[in-house]
C-alpha cells in the first residue's frame, strides 16, 4: 500500500481498534504477548496513529518512540499526544532505511510492518535495522496477516473486516486487500508474506528464538458475543504474531 493511502486515513484509522476482530482479538493478544513494559523503553515501529505507543506509556513504559512512514499518521499521533500528553515521541521514518537511534531499546514492536516490505531484501533491511536498535537479548514482537490464511473460508465480515486476495503476487507472497467495515469502509493493500520469508529475514538479521504465537479471543469477547460467534475466526485466523530475541 502506498504511503498516500495511509496519509488519507489519518485519525479514522483509530476506528479499526473498535471492530470486534481488533478489540477482542488483536489488541488483547498483542498486549499479552508483549507483556510487562513497566520501566522499559519501547520502539513502536509502523506506529500509525499511536494506539499501541500510548497504551505502552499508560502501562508504565519509561520511554516510547513511535516511527511511521506516513506523515499523515504521525500528524494524527501527535494530535492525540497534544490532547492527552503522555510523553510519547513520534517521528516519520522508513524502517527499511531507519536512522541509527541514540541508544538501544528494551523492546521493539511491529504491527503490520514487515508485510509492507516490497521484496525480501527490503524485509531483511527492516529486520537488520530493528536488530541494530535493540539491546542484546531484547525482544521484537510482530503482528501480521496469517501466512496460510484460507481466503475461501467463511467471511470475516461479522468481525468487522474483509480479507481478499488481489490476484497479484510479489516476491514475499500474495497481495491482499483488507477492508475495515467502518462508515465509510476503509481498504488498504499489503502483502501476505510466506512463513519462511519472515523466519529467514529475522534470522539473517541476527534474531534468535523466532516463534509464532496464535491470535486468541479475550474473555471479554466471549462474554460479549458468545463462543460460537468466534468459531470461524479461530478456525481460520487472519492475523498471527511472532516473537524473537536480539
Amino acid at each position: 500500500m502506498s504511503v498516500r493511502q495511509y496519509d488519507a486515513i489519518g485519525e479514522a484509522f483509530e476506528g479499526f481498534k473498535s471492530l470486534p476482530l481488533a478489540q477482542y482479538g488483536e489488541v488483547p493478544s498483542f498486549l499479552a504477548m508483549v507483556g510487562d513494559v513497566r520501566g522499559k523503553s519501547v520502539l513502536d515501529l509502523a506506529s500509525g496513529t499511536g494506539f499501541y505507543s500510548r497504551e505502552f506509556k499508560r502501562r508504565g513504559a519509561a520511554e516510547v518512540l513511535g516511527i511511521d512512514i506516513s506523515g499523515g499518521m504521525v500528524a494524527a499521533a501527535r494530535a492525540f499526544e497534544e490532547r492527552e500528553p503522555l510523553g510519547v515521541r513520534y517521528e516519520v521514518g522508513d524502517v527499511s532505511a531507519m536512522r541509527p537511534l541514540e541508544r538501544p531499546f528494551d523492546i521493539a514492536t511491529g504491527v503490520q510492518l514487515l508485510n509492507y516490505a516490497e521484496d525480501i531484501a527490503a524485509m531483511e533491511r527492516m529486520c537488520r535495522n530493528v536488530h541494530r536498535s535493540l539491546k542484546p537479548g531484547a525482544e521484537f514482537f510482530v503482528l501480521a496477516q496469517t501466512p496460510d490464511f484460507r481466503f475461501d473460508g467463511p467471511s470475516l465480515a461479522k468481525y468487522g473486516f474483509l480479507c481478499e486476495p488481489t490476484g497479484e503476487e510479489i516476491e514475499t507472497g500474495p497481495q491482499v486487500r483488507i477492508t475495515a467495515l467502518l462508515d465509510p469502509p476503509i481498504s488498504f493493500v499489503g502483502a501476505c508474506p510466506r512463513r519462511e520469508v519472515y523466519e529467514q529475514c529475522l534470522r539473517a538479521a541476527g534474531f534468535k528464538e523466532v516463534a509464532w504465537v496464535p491470535l486468541e479471543v479475550s474473555d471479554a469477547g466471549v462474554r460479549e458475543f458468545g463462543a460460537d460467534f468466534w468459531a470461524d475466526l479461530l478456525a481460520n485466523p487472519p492475523l498471527e504474531m511472532l516473537r524473537c530475541r536480539a
